[in-house]
């Protein structure tokens, strides 16, 4: 008699990274199903949702919380963790309202994963930063914030943050700082 592994589906446009933690999530007994955007994630998928998704955010075309409202929709009961370099705390946010039950800022390994995937509630003993954050951090903030609300449309964001579009896409482009 034969166990079915549990199915995981991992997207990422960063196809080394996403070879490595597929091999490494196969080896913690999935069967994973890999996909570099969201179109083709959602074309991989079809009606049946995985068990569970580890969705990265800022991907070519559509942004991955879309991935995770497509999942949560077919299966609510798919176990979601979106993985980024790009973390703020509006798309957390965001994330977790569309049905993720982890968010993980990279570089992030198979066992941060598998640890994301198991947990069932928050962790009251995360540490709580003594210091504010900084003016560069708080701006990326804010722009990560004024983004979701405008659907992810940089031309309304720039809009309504007053600011040139090109501008935007320049400081969306870099990385945000740490604090």
């Amino acid at each position: 008699m034969t166990n079915e592994l549990p199915t995981l589906l991992l997207t990422d446009d960063d196809e080394i990274f996403c070879s490595v933690l597929a091999s490494a999530l196969e080896r913690r007994d999935f069967a994973v199903q890999v996909a570099h955007n969201v179109e083709e994630a959602i074309a991989l998928v079809g009606d049946s949702a995985p068990e569970y998704a580890v969705v990265d955010l800022n991907m070519p075309g559509d942004s991955g919380l879309h991935l995770v409202e497509h999942l949560y929709r077919l299966d609510n009961h798919t176990r979601i963790v979106v993985l980024t370099g790009f973390a703020s705390v509006a798309t957390a946010v965001e994330a977790i309202k569309l049905g993720a039950v982890h968010y993980l800022a990279k570089p992030a390994d198979a066992d941060d994963v598998v640890a994301a995937l198991g947990r069932d509630a928050g962790d009251s003993a995360a540490e709580v930063s003594e210091l504010p954050m900084s003016t560069k951090r708080l701006e990326w903030e804010h722009i990560q914030k004024v983004l979701m609300e405008c659907d992810g449309n940089i031309s309304a964001t720039a809009r309504k943050l007053g600011m040139h579009r090109r501008t935007l896409q320049r400081k969306l482009a870099k990385r945000p700082t740490k604090s």
